[in-house]
């Protein structure tokens, strides 16, 4: 992953888990790394807890579009398990996809009218694409650092570990985001990310 430039990446979750924020300090981070970035958006019923994507691309020259086509993100960032396989086609082969371990399980599973897939179904998909999957528990890692809100601070520690740039890049990016009074707290939170994923085995 580390020698892969450019860079793609979509990251996608429902509304109310902090996707779009974390798609905002990504596209950051690019440009503080020197890269030209772009950015697209799709909201979808946010509001009501439906499905929030977001592309984001890196480019050491120019980005000509902001969208991110089938098979073609190096990076896949779920923040819970269904969007993941909703959105599996997007990861290119031998990309790594980085899920959130959290269900958020709908009113067709509650009600028994459908069944939530298990994670045996989540390994499948991305073997089948010989991808790298990286489970990150970011709910209870963030509320080890104090707030369970943090989980996309989390998520975006982990993905930190699979890309070639400084820690301080990120830090200062995610910094310019955070209230003060919450700057330990997230701090722990993006550490924490990047600690699982180096229990995964991967490096950066």
């Amino acid at each position: 992953m580390a020698g892969h430039i450019p860079y793609s990446f979509v990251l996608v979750g429902v509304g109310g888990q902090g996707t779009l924020l974390a798609s905002n300090i990504l596209a950051e981070v690019g440009l503080a790394a020197g890269f030209d970035v772009k950015k697209s958006e799709v909201h979808g019923m946010a509001q009501r807890g439906g499905s929030v994507a977001s592309h984001v691309r890196w480019h050491p020259e120019q980005v000509f579009s902001p969208l991110v086509g089938l098979g073609e993100a190096d990076i896949l960032l779920s923040f819970e398990k269904v969007e993941a396989l909703r959105f599996a086609e997007f990861l290119r082969h031998g990309g790594t996809a980085v899920v959130n371990d959290m269900a958020i399980v709908p009113v067709t599973v509650s009600s028994g009218t459908a069944v939530y897939p298990g994670d045996e179904h989540l390994a499948k998909v991305f073997d089948a694409l010989d991808a790298e999957l990286v489970m990150v528990p970011g709910e209870r890692l963030a509320q080890e650092a104090g707030n369970v809100k943090a989980a996309n601070v989390v998520l975006l520690g982990a993905v930190s570990r699979l890309l070639p740039l400084p820690e301080e890049t990120w830090w200062e990016c995610l910094a310019q985001r955070v209230p003060k009074k919450f700057l330990e707290l997230n701090r722990v939170a993006f550490a924490s990310g990047r600690a699982a994923v180096t229990k995964a085995g991967l490096k950066a």
